[in-house]
């Protein structure tokens, strides 16, 4: 499915208003979808939707293929029948607006899911019944995996004291299993609800016109169901701990490199099976998305590896990944799907190669783009159709902030190449940039026409402690600011007019 010419809005699901301290799929989202539909947008890019682990990051997630407790929304359990009136009143609602708090998330939203359970879990067995057997292939494994995270106190499961379950032995998984029953049954059964209403959610986005662009984690967290389950498959030794791990060199981002902790895959165990668990991986996110971004897409050329030991990722090494053999498997196996790579970072001759070979569109970040001492790949006059063109993305400034942050020269470049003024608006005429491009698709933050500084910027690479919690504010998009995304999205020949259901067979 090839991208037609058009454009769509950058927003994390966490990052919706609710009463709830965090974004659901629940009203907020389904007027951000008709936002983006009287916006003339064609698209809603999202992060990774997984169940977070460490750092609260949608990268680093305890399943691949499962849903964000956290998105099942209450008021829609309460119209279900699932909750009573009297639960969302007991539950806390003494959320800070504007931002996400985890902590308070993690203490209060599981019992009111369980609560939920208790009613639902019955009334539901033959629907769940029928959802467990349509995803036996990971639904099993994560339920134990979270059951199993419950009765050890949340440790990450390569701290498991018994070696039996912590090693994934066969019998130890019946034994547990057994034990732990009711709990296992309980994640199985949130999956289930939060599952029922993506599927709602992704339906009134078919029928507005609206795709859904999701983001695929090249590498799963270790502290996961995926690794745990299995280990065969990733870079471990006989106690199954990690003996290198991945990240990527020092950059722009970080001096010395980002070490991201996750297992390297066995690339060469993989094959032996047509790399199974990828097309499986695919299909699992191909029943969320429309488009699917493949995070770090360099990474299948050649990838860095770290010691598992190492403090900064400054000690890799670069190993040769499975090139072609994977990437023309999965985009043969899912021709009705759509890819973008993400190939930013160092970039080789070779990388260069994979990208044309794979005849994937790559991404272009204007923010990467007015560099005023040398030349860029990333200035507008040198793309060609095949490319998603960005203001930036979720690891960069809003753009109002790096007007400010940038090097006053390169502010200056793009002030000439752009012709930025005062009077349109600085943000505005770098987004005019890109909506003018021949880039098929143009992506902008939703901070980037909100016209919001740092405060608002999602993640900084390499940091801890503040990312993934920017919230937008009910109220924020106004009539004026959705009539003026539209009028800049018509002018330049993205605007979604039809107003039919998206055809994904497209």
């Amino acid at each position: 499915m090839k991208i037609q010419r058009s454009s769509g809005i950058l927003m994390p699901i966490f990052s919706l208003p609710s009463p709830y301290g965090i974004g659901t799929l629940g009203k907020a989202a389904y007027e951000f979808i008709d936002f983006l539909a009287a916006a003339g947008q064609s698209w809603w890019q999202i992060l990774p939707v997984g169940p977070t682990s460490y750092g609260d990051s949608p990268y680093q997630s305890f399943s691949t293929f499962a849903g964000n407790p956290y998105f099942v929304d209450p008021d829609m359990l309460l119209e279900d029948g699932l909750l009573e009136e009297n639960d969302l009143r007991d539950t806390d609602r003494g959320y800070t607006d504007g931002y996400v708090d985890y902590e308070k998330l993690y203490n209060s939203r599981f019992d009111l899911l369980r609560r939920a359970a208790e009613r639902g879990a019955e009334r539901d067995r033959e629907e769940l019944r029928a959802f467990a057997e349509e995803n036996a292939s990971w639904l099993h494994d994560y339920a134990l995996f979270m059951a199993l995270k419950n009765h050890f106190g949340m440790k990450a499961w390569t701290e498991w004291e018994d070696d039996g379950i912590r090693l994934h032995e066969p019998d130890a998984v019946e034994e547990w299993r057994r034990r732990l029953r009711a709990d296992v049954e309980f994640f199985e059964y949130v999956q289930l609800l939060f599952f029922r209403q993506w599927k709602a959610l992704r339906s009134y986005a078919s029928e507005k016109g609206i795709g859904i662009i999701g983001d695929l984690p090249i590498y799963v967290a270790l502290d996961s169901a995926d690794v745990w389950a299995n280990p065969g498959h990733f870079m471990l030794d006989e106690n199954n701990m990690p003996t290198e791990v991945a990240g990527c060199p020092p950059d722009y981002f970080s001096e010395d490199g980002q070490l991201w902790g996750n297992p390297l895959y066995r690339w060469d165990r993989m094959r032996e099976d047509g790399y199974g668990w990828w097309i499986r991986r695919i299909d699992g996110n191909a029943k969320l998305y429309d488009v699917l971004r493949i995070d770090h897409f360099r990474g299948f050329e050649s990838y860095w590896a770290i010691p598992a030991d190492s403090e900064t990722a400054k000690n890799g090494r670069w190993v040769k990944g499975p090139g072609m053999d994977l990437v023309g498997r999965l985009t043969s196996w899912f021709s009705n799907v759509s890819f973008i790579a993400e190939d930013l970072g160092f970039m080789t001759p070779e990388v260069r190669e994979l990208l044309r070979d794979s005849g994937l569109p790559g991404m272009k970040v204007l923010e990467f783009a007015f560099d005023a001492r040398e030349p860029s790949d990333y200035l507008p006059h040198n793309y060609t159709e095949n490319c998603v063109c960005y203001v930036g993305t979720h690891d960069n400034s809003p753009v109002m902030a790096w007007l400010g942050e940038a090097e006053p020269e390169d502010i200056a470049f793009a002030g000439r190449y752009l012709n930025l003024s005062e009077s349109e608006g600085l943000g505005w005429g770098i987004i005019r940039g890109g909506m003018s491009s021949v880039a098929a698709l143009f992506v902008a933050q939703l901070q980037d026409y909100l016209e919001l500084g740092e405060e608002s910027r999602i993640n900084t690479p390499g940091t801890l402690g503040s990312n993934w919690q920017w919230r937008m504010r009910k109220g924020d998009i106004t009539p004026k600011l959705t009539e003026r995304i539209a009028e800049i999205t018509e002018r330049y020949g993205r605007s979604n007019t039809a107003g039919q259901k998206r055809d994904r067979n497209c």
